[in-house]
């Protein structure tokens, strides 16, 4: 009898010990599981022109091992062109205690992070000098809880000049088209393309539109005081109205520049200015580096590199305008 019980005794711990270990192996392949980490996205504008370039940033996590869906989250907030929204949308990151929070779409969006959160790292995205606009110490030692990476778009304004008066040479007087909303970016746009233009000769007339009706009021005016051609400063908001800006410029026959591809893609004459794929890329590298345990203050702030010249080859035979054979050779795309 004795015997029968032990055996009976063996049976059942050598049952529960079989029924266990699912539930150990299972355990144990939780605890193998990379921990989850949650990065907060913080845009000023729409996600509409954002396809490739969050595509691009993934691929920059992805460089550091950070995949979303599996160790990574990515918590977005958008604003809509809404500038006032942004402190509440940063302060939504900050309460989700997100371990990283990236800021696009404008200077705004970095600024209402920055006045959020002294502790959360932020790796922004801005077109003009950080440091001159306050967000770092240095470009080589950034300080604080910030870093990213700078686009030169203001810096690139007497290039962009140069190359609307190669392509239309009797241009003397040019209408600059601002955002008044954005009060910083259009104290750089104008300051930059101001000294731009007395380098080059030229005249300019600054033109102010924070809405669609104030848009079609700066062509009328355009127009009316027949100007040569239009520079449209850098914007979101502008993005966001590049088929308005498009149409209007076609409707008007007014050549104009532009400083991102994708107003030339969708009919607009020529752009010209930074990669935001690269960047993007770039932004993302940044912000894997962060989650493995870099800290902001010791990245320095990227300089943008790599820029396209794209020109829209249809709009110029739209507007009359014979496209230069140099521009054609240097330009990165020529849409047909």
């Amino acid at each position: 009898m004795t015997g029968q019980r032990l055996q009976r005794r063996e049976f059942m711990t050598a049952l529960g010990g079989a029924a266990a270990a699912p539930i150990l192996a299972a355990r144990v392949a939780l605890a193998q599981q990379p921990a989850m980490q949650t990065v907060g996205l913080l845009n000023a504008t729409s996600p509409d022109t954002y396809a490739d370039r969050l595509r691009a940033f993934r691929e920059g996590l992805k460089e550091n091992g950070y995949v979303e869906g599996e160790n990574l989250a990515i918590e977005s907030r958008w604003a809509d062109n809404r500038l006032d929204r942004l402190p509440a949308l940063a302060a939504d990151l900050v309460r989700r205690q997100v371990a990283v929070i990236v800021t696009t779409g404008g200077p705004g969006s970095a600024f209402a992070a920055k006045a959020a959160t002294m502790t959360i790292p932020i790796v922004f995205m801005v077109g003009e000098d950080p440091v001159r606009r306050g967000l770092v110490a240095s470009l080589a030692r950034p300080g604080g809880n910030l870093t990213g990476v700078n686009l030169f778009i203001g810096e690139l304004a007497a290039k962009r000049l140069e190359l609307l008066r190669e392509l239309v040479p009797a241009t003397t007087r040019v209408a600059v088209l601002v955002n008044p909303i954005n009060a910083g970016n259009t104290e750089t746009t104008v300051r930059d393309v101001a000294a731009a233009a007395r380098a080059l000769g030229l005249q300019i007339q600054i033109l102010n539109a924070g809405s669609s009706n104030e848009i079609d009021a700066a062509f009328a005016t355009i127009v009316r005081e027949r100007f040569d051609a239009l520079f449209v400063g850098n914007d979101a908001y502008f993005t966001a109205r590049r088929i308005q800006l498009a149409q209007q410029a076609a409707h008007r026959s007014v050549p104009a520049t532009y400083g991102l591809r994708e107003h030339a893609e969708v009919g607009g004459l020529m752009s010209y200015g930074t990669s935001l794929t690269d960047a993007f890329r770039q932004v993302g590298v940044y912000t894997g580096r962060i989650l493995k345990g870099a800290k902001p203050a010791d990245l320095p702030v990227v300089q943008a590199s790599k820029f396209e010249l794209v020109i829209n080859a249809q709009t110029a035979r739209m507007l009359g305008i014979s496209v230069p054979p140099l521009l054609l050779t240097i330009a990165d795309e020529v849409i047909e």
